[in-house]
């Protein structure tokens, strides 16, 4: 690890171990900070000025998408989200590597998408080594309130999560799943 003369930032960007110690890390952090900031306490209704502060946050933000606030993120700049998208309040999206949010999916309050990971190790996890593998949300997914996503998950086109579940992995295309760790109880169609 030590002779990797890359950036942490860039170490980060490429999905392998790095240290957050980094001064581009910690501004990318600190302008994603502010603009959560500013997009959560603003008049709700002001849906221009709104989707302007998360077109400047996400890397894209499609048309006819909404995400209510409070939102958090890591980075922003690392999620794009499809069209016509929706968000309920409290949506937490640790975007340390890249975050895929397609069309059309409806996502409950409380829903956490976390592409941060940590060294099962006890020495490189106390030395504060960290890492990120990316989600996917494909097309007409629907996330029930308070599902979480763990990192490396793709979650096929129009299956349905349960309020609650824990993905641990991914999930095929059309199906229902629930539970913690999430399993496929049924087909769609």
């Amino acid at each position: 690890m030590a002779s990797d003369e890359r950036s942490m930032r860039d170490r980060m960007l490429a999905g392998d171990l790095y240290i957050a110690d980094d001064p581009d890390i910690a501004r990318d952090s600190t302008r994603a900070q502010a603009l959560a900031h500013r997009y959560n306490t603003m008049d709700p209704t002001d849906g221009a000025q709104r989707r302007a502060v998360l077109e400047e946050l996400l890397g894209a933000f499609g048309p006819g998408s909404e995400i209510r606030a409070p939102f958090h993120c890591d980075y922003g700049y690392q999620t794009t989200v499809g069209a016509r998208t929706f968000a309920n309040f409290g949506l937490v999206c640790l975007d340390v590597a890249r975050v895929t949010i397609g069309d059309d999916v409806q996502m409950g309050p409380g829903v956490q998408l976390l592409t941060a990971t940590h060294p099962v190790e006890p020495g490189p996890r106390r030395d504060k080594w960290e890492s990120a593998e990316p989600i996917t949300i494909s097309d007409n997914v629907w996330l029930g309130g308070g599902v979480i996503v763990c990192p490396g998950v793709t979650i096929g086109a129009n299956t349905v999560v349960g309020a609650g579940s824990v993905v641990t992995r991914d999930l095929p295309a059309d199906v229902v799943a629930v539970g913690s760790p999430a399993r496929v109880v049924r087909s769609i169609g």
